[in-house]
Protein backbone atom coordinates (compact mmCIF):
# COMPACT_ATOMS: atom_id res chain seq x y z
CA UNK A 1 0.00 0.00 0.00
CA UNK A 2 1.17 3.14 -0.70
CA UNK A 3 1.32 5.23 2.55
CA UNK A 4 3.07 8.49 1.01
CA UNK A 5 -0.15 10.40 1.16
CA UNK A 6 -0.99 9.50 4.31
CA UNK A 7 2.48 9.72 5.79
CA UNK A 8 1.65 13.11 4.37
CA UNK A 9 -1.51 13.84 6.28
CA UNK A 10 -0.07 12.54 9.96
CA UNK A 11 3.14 14.56 9.60
CA UNK A 12 1.37 17.76 8.97
CA UNK A 13 -1.40 17.11 11.10
CA UNK A 14 1.68 15.95 14.26
CA UNK A 15 3.68 19.37 13.14
CA UNK A 16 0.27 21.22 13.72
CA UNK A 17 0.26 19.67 17.02
CA UNK A 18 3.41 20.21 17.96
CA UNK A 19 3.61 24.22 16.95
CA UNK A 20 -0.06 24.47 19.05
CA UNK A 21 1.57 22.62 22.18
CA UNK A 22 4.24 24.90 21.84
CA UNK A 23 2.62 28.06 21.88
CA UNK A 24 0.19 27.23 24.69
CA UNK A 25 3.29 26.54 26.55
CA UNK A 26 5.68 29.47 25.33
CA UNK A 27 2.26 32.06 26.14
CA UNK A 28 2.31 30.42 30.07
CA UNK A 29 6.06 30.43 30.25
CA UNK A 30 5.73 34.50 29.10
CA UNK A 31 3.09 35.47 31.55
CA UNK A 32 4.79 33.67 34.68
CA UNK A 33 8.29 35.34 33.57
CA UNK A 34 6.21 38.51 33.90
CA UNK A 35 4.77 38.25 37.10
CA UNK A 36 7.73 36.81 38.58
CA UNK A 37 11.24 36.48 36.51
CA UNK A 38 12.89 33.71 35.26
CA UNK A 39 13.11 31.47 38.53
CA UNK A 40 9.29 31.67 38.73
CA UNK A 41 8.75 30.63 34.71
CA UNK A 42 10.76 27.68 35.61
CA UNK A 43 8.78 26.89 38.57
CA UNK A 44 4.98 27.22 36.75
CA UNK A 45 6.63 24.98 33.42
CA UNK A 46 7.91 22.21 35.85
CA UNK A 47 4.19 22.93 37.87
CA UNK A 48 2.45 22.15 34.76
CA UNK A 49 4.66 19.05 34.46
CA UNK A 50 3.91 17.39 36.80
CA UNK A 51 0.39 18.38 37.10
CA UNK A 52 0.13 16.33 33.53
CA UNK A 53 1.68 13.70 34.79
CA UNK A 54 0.84 12.79 38.51
CA UNK A 55 -3.06 13.63 37.50
CA UNK A 56 -4.97 10.54 37.53
CA UNK A 57 -7.02 10.29 34.09
CA UNK A 58 -10.84 10.81 35.08
CA UNK A 59 -12.43 7.54 35.13
CA UNK A 60 -14.40 7.07 32.09
CA UNK A 61 -17.05 5.57 33.98
CA UNK A 62 -17.48 8.95 36.06
CA UNK A 63 -17.73 10.74 32.54
CA UNK A 64 -20.64 7.88 31.10
CA UNK A 65 -22.41 8.45 34.69
CA UNK A 66 -22.92 12.69 33.99
CA UNK A 67 -24.17 11.80 31.00
CA UNK A 68 -26.65 9.09 32.04
CA UNK A 69 -24.97 6.57 29.74
CA UNK A 70 -24.89 2.94 29.90
CA UNK A 71 -23.06 0.15 29.08
CA UNK A 72 -23.43 -2.36 26.52
CA UNK A 73 -22.89 -5.60 26.65
CA UNK A 74 -21.39 -7.75 24.30
CA UNK A 75 -24.28 -10.21 23.85
CA UNK A 76 -26.39 -7.30 23.22
CA UNK A 77 -24.71 -5.86 20.40
CA UNK A 78 -22.68 -8.83 19.36
CA UNK A 79 -21.95 -7.40 15.40
CA UNK A 80 -20.80 -4.02 17.04
CA UNK A 81 -18.56 -5.40 19.12
CA UNK A 82 -16.76 -7.56 16.16
CA UNK A 83 -16.51 -4.23 14.22
CA UNK A 84 -14.70 -2.67 17.54
CA UNK A 85 -12.76 -5.63 18.33
CA UNK A 86 -11.26 -5.44 14.94
CA UNK A 87 -10.68 -1.77 15.10
CA UNK A 88 -8.73 -1.93 18.46
CA UNK A 89 -6.85 -4.70 16.92
CA UNK A 90 -5.45 -3.11 13.96
CA UNK A 91 -5.00 0.03 15.99
CA UNK A 92 -3.15 -1.90 18.34
CA UNK A 93 -5.00 -1.42 21.73
CA UNK A 94 -4.75 -3.99 24.41
CA UNK A 95 -8.07 -3.28 25.91
CA UNK A 96 -11.10 -3.31 24.04
CA UNK A 97 -12.86 0.06 24.85
CA UNK A 98 -16.26 -0.76 26.24
CA UNK A 99 -19.46 0.75 24.71
CA UNK A 100 -22.23 2.91 26.10
CA UNK A 101 -25.73 4.00 25.41
CA UNK A 102 -26.02 7.56 25.84
CA UNK A 103 -30.67 8.14 26.09
CA UNK A 104 -30.49 11.25 23.87
CA UNK A 105 -32.24 11.66 20.86
CA UNK A 106 -29.15 14.02 19.69
CA UNK A 107 -26.81 12.39 16.95
CA UNK A 108 -23.41 12.70 18.86
CA UNK A 109 -20.74 10.12 19.78
CA UNK A 110 -17.63 10.93 22.16
CA UNK A 111 -15.26 8.79 24.09
CA UNK A 112 -13.07 9.04 27.39
CA UNK A 113 -10.48 7.51 29.07
CA UNK A 114 -6.97 6.22 28.04
CA UNK A 115 -5.42 3.40 26.13
CA UNK A 116 -5.38 0.97 29.08
CA UNK A 117 -9.11 2.05 29.85
CA UNK A 118 -11.32 3.71 27.35
CA UNK A 119 -14.79 4.19 27.22
CA UNK A 120 -16.79 5.16 23.61
CA UNK A 121 -20.83 6.97 23.99
CA UNK A 122 -22.88 6.02 21.22
CA UNK A 123 -26.27 8.32 21.46
CA UNK A 124 -30.14 6.76 20.63
CA UNK A 125 -30.32 9.00 17.87
CA UNK A 126 -26.99 8.22 16.32
CA UNK A 127 -27.78 4.50 16.64
CA UNK A 128 -31.32 5.00 15.52
CA UNK A 129 -30.27 6.87 12.42
CA UNK A 130 -27.08 5.10 11.10
CA UNK A 131 -26.36 1.95 9.35
CA UNK A 132 -23.79 -0.81 10.08
CA UNK A 133 -21.27 0.75 7.84
CA UNK A 134 -21.69 4.09 8.84
CA UNK A 135 -20.97 3.26 12.79
CA UNK A 136 -17.79 1.61 11.81
CA UNK A 137 -16.71 5.23 10.32
CA UNK A 138 -17.97 7.01 13.72
CA UNK A 139 -16.27 3.95 15.79
CA UNK A 140 -13.06 3.78 13.85
CA UNK A 141 -12.64 8.12 14.02
CA UNK A 142 -13.29 7.55 18.37
CA UNK A 143 -10.83 4.35 18.36
CA UNK A 144 -8.30 6.80 16.66
CA UNK A 145 -8.56 9.44 19.07
CA UNK A 146 -8.20 6.43 22.11
CA UNK A 147 -5.11 5.43 19.61
CA UNK A 148 -3.50 8.79 19.07
CA UNK A 149 -3.50 9.66 22.63
CA UNK A 150 -5.83 12.73 21.80
CA UNK A 151 -7.78 12.91 25.41
CA UNK A 152 -4.33 13.62 27.07
CA UNK A 153 -3.12 16.25 24.46
CA UNK A 154 -6.39 18.24 25.05
CA UNK A 155 -6.36 17.11 28.88
CA UNK A 156 -2.81 19.09 28.74
CA UNK A 157 -4.30 22.04 26.51
CA UNK A 158 -7.23 22.18 29.08
CA UNK A 159 -4.50 22.84 32.31
CA UNK A 160 -2.37 24.91 30.25
CA UNK A 161 -4.99 27.41 29.40
CA UNK A 162 -6.41 27.54 32.90
CA UNK A 163 -3.49 27.98 34.52
CA UNK A 164 -2.42 30.60 31.43
CA UNK A 165 -5.74 32.08 32.74
CA UNK A 166 -4.57 32.64 36.54
CA UNK A 167 -1.59 34.24 35.67
CA UNK A 168 -3.12 36.38 33.59
CA UNK A 169 -5.67 37.53 36.24
CA UNK A 170 -2.69 37.47 38.78
CA UNK A 171 -1.16 39.96 36.63
CA UNK A 172 -3.73 42.32 35.82
CA UNK A 173 -3.89 42.37 39.62
CA UNK A 174 -0.45 43.19 39.98
CA UNK A 175 -0.57 46.02 37.38
CA UNK A 176 -3.52 47.83 39.03
CA UNK A 177 -1.43 47.89 42.13
CA UNK A 178 1.63 49.13 40.35
CA UNK A 179 -0.13 51.30 37.83
CA UNK A 180 -0.83 54.38 39.94
CA UNK A 181 3.22 54.39 41.30
CA UNK A 182 4.35 53.75 37.33
CA UNK A 183 2.25 56.96 36.47
CA UNK A 184 3.37 58.77 39.49
CA UNK A 185 7.26 58.56 38.87
CA UNK A 186 7.13 58.77 34.75
CA UNK A 187 8.38 55.35 34.26
CA UNK A 188 7.23 54.11 31.05
CA UNK A 189 4.40 51.32 31.00
CA UNK A 190 5.37 48.22 29.10
CA UNK A 191 2.78 47.99 27.07
CA UNK A 192 3.84 44.69 25.27
CA UNK A 193 3.23 42.74 28.27
CA UNK A 194 -0.21 44.79 29.15
CA UNK A 195 -1.15 43.37 25.95
CA UNK A 196 -0.43 40.05 26.15
CA UNK A 197 -1.72 39.87 30.02
CA UNK A 198 -4.89 41.13 28.23
CA UNK A 199 -5.60 39.16 25.08
CA UNK A 200 -3.57 35.80 27.08
CA UNK A 201 -6.62 34.33 28.10
CA UNK A 202 -8.74 34.71 24.35
CA UNK A 203 -5.59 33.45 22.48
CA UNK A 204 -4.92 30.09 24.46
CA UNK A 205 -8.54 29.34 23.95
CA UNK A 206 -8.52 29.99 19.98
CA UNK A 207 -5.33 27.75 20.17
CA UNK A 208 -6.82 24.99 22.09
CA UNK A 209 -9.81 25.25 19.95
CA UNK A 210 -7.22 25.13 16.80
CA UNK A 211 -5.53 22.02 18.74
CA UNK A 212 -8.95 20.35 19.02
CA UNK A 213 -9.48 20.83 15.48
CA UNK A 214 -6.00 19.38 14.39
CA UNK A 215 -6.49 16.31 16.49
CA UNK A 216 -10.22 15.69 14.67
CA UNK A 217 -8.54 15.76 11.32
CA UNK A 218 -5.69 13.59 12.43
CA UNK A 219 -8.82 11.25 14.04
CA UNK A 220 -10.28 11.27 10.27
CA UNK A 221 -7.06 10.38 9.17
CA UNK A 222 -6.51 7.05 10.82
CA UNK A 223 -9.43 6.23 10.88
CA UNK A 224 -9.27 5.46 7.42
CA UNK A 225 -6.19 3.82 7.93
CA UNK A 226 -8.06 1.62 10.50
CA UNK A 227 -11.64 1.60 8.64
CA UNK A 228 -10.57 1.00 5.34
CA UNK A 229 -13.57 2.53 4.48
CA UNK A 230 -13.46 6.65 3.76
CA UNK A 231 -16.61 6.77 2.43
CA UNK A 232 -18.15 5.29 5.78
CA UNK A 233 -16.98 7.68 7.75
CA UNK A 234 -17.67 10.28 5.50
CA UNK A 235 -21.81 9.49 5.10
CA UNK A 236 -21.75 9.34 8.49
CA UNK A 237 -20.19 13.17 8.62
CA UNK A 238 -22.52 14.13 5.78
CA UNK A 239 -25.57 13.02 7.81
CA UNK A 240 -23.89 14.15 11.55
CA UNK A 241 -24.16 17.62 9.86
CA UNK A 242 -27.48 17.45 8.19
CA UNK A 243 -29.33 16.25 11.71
CA UNK A 244 -27.71 19.52 13.14
CA UNK A 245 -29.84 21.85 11.69
CA UNK A 246 -34.17 21.74 12.77
CA UNK A 247 -36.41 20.12 10.12
CA UNK A 248 -37.76 23.74 9.71
CA UNK A 249 -34.43 25.33 8.79
CA UNK A 250 -34.27 22.42 6.40
CA UNK A 251 -37.60 22.92 5.07
CA UNK A 252 -37.41 26.77 4.57
CA UNK A 253 -33.54 27.73 4.28
CA UNK A 254 -31.60 24.51 2.61
CA UNK A 255 -27.78 25.52 2.70
CA UNK A 256 -28.77 29.27 4.05
CA UNK A 257 -27.29 28.13 7.72
CA UNK A 258 -24.93 31.18 8.53
CA UNK A 259 -21.80 29.43 9.06
CA UNK A 260 -20.01 29.34 12.86
CA UNK A 261 -16.65 31.43 12.69
CA UNK A 262 -13.94 28.69 11.79
CA UNK A 263 -11.90 30.03 14.98
CA UNK A 264 -14.73 29.12 17.05
CA UNK A 265 -15.52 25.82 16.13
CA UNK A 266 -14.19 22.76 18.22
CA UNK A 267 -14.28 20.60 14.84
CA UNK A 268 -13.61 21.22 11.22
CA UNK A 269 -16.06 22.00 9.00
CA UNK A 270 -17.73 19.24 7.56
CA UNK A 271 -17.22 19.92 3.82
CA UNK A 272 -13.41 20.01 4.28
CA UNK A 273 -12.99 16.78 6.52
CA UNK A 274 -15.13 14.94 3.50
CA UNK A 275 -13.52 16.01 0.96
CA UNK A 276 -9.75 15.57 2.48
CA UNK A 277 -11.36 11.49 3.52
CA UNK A 278 -12.83 11.42 -0.40
CA UNK A 279 -9.57 12.36 -1.59
CA UNK A 280 -7.47 9.69 0.56
CA UNK A 281 -10.19 6.87 -0.47
CA UNK A 282 -9.35 8.41 -3.99
CA UNK A 283 -5.78 8.42 -4.16
CA UNK A 284 -4.78 5.31 -1.77
CA UNK A 285 -4.68 1.34 -1.51
CA UNK A 286 -6.45 1.00 1.71
CA UNK A 287 -6.68 -1.89 3.90
CA UNK A 288 -9.32 -4.03 3.35
CA UNK A 289 -12.21 -3.21 4.83
CA UNK A 290 -13.42 -4.10 8.23
CA UNK A 291 -16.30 -4.56 6.78
CA UNK A 292 -15.72 -7.14 3.49
CA UNK A 293 -19.00 -5.85 1.97
CA UNK A 294 -21.55 -3.22 2.50
CA UNK A 295 -24.54 -4.60 4.74
CA UNK A 296 -28.30 -3.09 4.31
CA UNK A 297 -28.44 0.51 5.01
CA UNK A 298 -31.20 -0.74 7.83
CA UNK A 299 -31.73 1.47 11.16
CA UNK A 300 -30.63 0.03 14.65
CA UNK A 301 -27.51 -2.44 13.38
CA UNK A 302 -27.51 -2.73 17.36
CA UNK A 303 -30.73 -4.42 17.15
CA UNK A 304 -32.05 -4.00 20.60
CA UNK A 305 -33.30 -0.52 20.80
CA UNK A 306 -37.06 -1.58 19.63
CA UNK A 307 -36.93 -4.53 22.02
CA UNK A 308 -34.93 -2.99 25.91
CA UNK A 309 -34.99 0.86 25.12
CA UNK A 310 -37.95 3.23 24.60
CA UNK A 311 -37.37 6.34 22.84
CA UNK A 312 -35.86 8.32 25.12
CA UNK A 313 -37.84 11.79 26.65
CA UNK A 314 -36.85 15.28 27.62
CA UNK A 315 -37.01 16.06 31.62
CA UNK A 316 -37.67 19.91 32.41
CA UNK A 317 -34.52 19.30 34.57
CA UNK A 318 -32.50 18.81 30.72
CA UNK A 319 -31.42 15.19 31.65
CA UNK A 320 -32.61 12.35 29.30
CA UNK A 321 -34.30 9.27 30.22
Amino acid sequence: MNRDPLFAHKLRNNLQTMALVGTLGLLCAYLAWFIGGPLFALGATVGVTLLYALNPAVSPRLVMVLYQARPVACAEAPRIYAVLRELARRAGLTRLPVLYYVPTRLMNAFTSGTREDAAIALSDGLLRRMDLRELAGVLAHEVSHIANGDTRVMALADLVTRITGLLSLAGQLLLLVSLPLWLLTGVSVPWVPLLVLALAPTVSALVQLALSRSREYEADRSAVELSGDPEGLAWALEKLDHDQRGPWERLMLPGQRIPDPSVLRTHPPTAERVRRLLELGARERLPRPVLASAPARARDPFGFLQQHLPLPRWHVSGLWY
